[in-house]
C-alpha cells in the first residue's frame, strides 16, 4: 500500500470520496471551493493507494496563508478492508512525518467532528473508535473533548451584571492579563503551552493568535472592578466562517465572583449590537464554569469534538 500526497491529477479521485459514518467529513463542494482559497492543498492531502484504488483519504486543512497545516479535517478508510486503523495510523504517521521533514513546529492536531449525544450512538462509536486508535498510532495521544457552542438572536441577550466596567487598552495591558490569566486555566491548550514554553511565551503567543485572526483589534474590551482595578478582559474574535467568542479571562485573585458571566455577555453584546445572527463558542468539557456560563449566557450545543493532539515538547 502506497502513503502519499496528491497531486492536481488527482482532485477527481479525491472528491469522489463519501463518508456515510455519523461524523464531520469534507465533501466535494466543501473542498473545492476551500483549495481555491488555499486552506486545503494537494500536498496537504493524502491518500492510501492500493493497487491504483484511493483506499483512504486524509485531508489537512491550515489558514490561507499558513506555511504548514493547522488540522487534520477528514480521515477515511474503505469500510469495506480489514484494519482501519492500522491502515490509518500509517496514513497519517507519513503525512506528519513530511510535515515534519517540510519545517512545522509542531504536529496538526485532529479534529474530529462528532453529534451531540454521540456516545448514544453505537455506528457513531464505532467510528470514533478506530480512527482514535488511528491518531493514537500515529502521535497523536493527547485526546480533549471539546463542546462546539452557538448563539442566536432567539437565545436572547445575556444579563450584563453591572459590576464590571469595560474599555478599550493598549496592547502592552491585554498582554499583561493574557499572562496572569493563563495561570490556573483549566483550558487544555493553555495548559499545554504553559508546560512546554511557559507564562510569558504562552501569552505572547495567545495574543499573536487572536491579533492573526479575522476579528478586529477594536473590538477587544478590558474589564474593570468598581476600584478601578483590571479583573479580567474580553476578547470578541472569528474564524473565517462566523464571529466568534475568541477568549476571556479572569485574573487568579478574581476568581470566584461571577466575573466570567459579564464577559462572555459583553462579547455577546458586541457581535449582537453589529447585527450578529451567529456567535460560536468552543470549550473543554474539562473546563467545568466556562462550559456552565455559556449555558447560562443560552448558548447551546451544537456539536462535539475529539482533538488529538501530539504531547506538548
Amino acid at each position: 500500500m502506497l502513503f502519499r500526497p496528491t497531486t492536481e491529477a488527482d482532485l477527481a479521485r479525491v472528491v469522489a470520496v463519501t463518508v456515510d459514518e455519523p461524523v464531520g467529513w469534507i465533501d466535494a463542494d466543501r473542498y473545492q471551493d476551500e483549495l481555491r482559497q488555499g486552506m486545503y492543498r494537494p500536498e496537504w492531502t493524502w491518500i492510501a493507494e492500493d493497487d491504483g484504488r484511493v483506499v483512504a483519504r486524509a485531508l489537512w486543512w491550515g489558514q490561507a496563508d499558513s506555511a504548514h497545516p493547522v488540522a487534520l479535517d477528514c480521515l477515511y478508510v474503505d469500510p469495506a478492508l480489514d484494519g482501519r486503523a492500522d491502515i490509518a495510523a500509517g496514513l497519517l504517521a507519513a503525512g506528519l512525518r513530511a510535515f515534519a521533514a517540510q519545517g512545522a513546529p509542531r504536529p496538526p492536531l485532529y479534529n474530529l467532528t462528532l453529534p451531540v449525544g454521540w456516545r448514544d450512538d453505537p455506528a457513531a462509536v464505532a467510528a470514533v473508535e478506530w480512527r482514535g486508535r488511528a491518531a493514537v498510532r500515529a502521535g497523536l495521544t493527547r485526546e480533549v473533548e471539546r463542546l462546539r457552542l452557538e448563539w442566536t438572536p432567539d437565545c436572547g441577550l445575556p444579563r450584563a451584571g453591572g459590576k464590571l466596567t469595560f474599555a478599550p487598552g493598549p496592547d502592552e495591558e491585554f498582554l499583561r492579563l493574557f499572562r496572569r490569566t493563563a495561570v490556573g486555566s483549566l483550558d487544555d491548550e493553555t495548559r499545554r503551552s504553559l508546560e512546554a514554553k511557559g507564562a510569558e511565551a504562552t501569552a505572547r503567543a495567545e495574543m499573536d493568535f487572536y491579533l492573526g485572526c479575522p476579528g478586529r483589534r477594536d473590538w477587544w474590551r478590558l474589564a474593570y472592578a468598581p476600584d478601578g482595578e483590571a479583573v479580567g478582559f474580553a476578547l470578541p474574535s472569528a474564524t473565517p466562517y462566523a464571529r466568534n467568542v475568541g477568549y476571556l479571562g479572569v485574573v487568579p485573585e478574581f476568581r470566584g465572583r461571577g466575573y466570567v458571566d459579564e464577559l462572555l455577555a459583553e462579547i455577546t453584546r458586541i457581535h449582537a449590537d453589529a447585527g450578529t445572527e451567529l456567535i460560536t463558542a468552543t470549550t473543554d468539557t474539562g473546563n467545568a464554569p466556562m462550559a456552565a456560563a455559556f449555558g447560562r449566557a443560552g448558548y447551546r450545543i451544537s456539536q462535539i469534538r475529539m482533538i488529538y493532539s501530539a504531547p506538548a515538547a
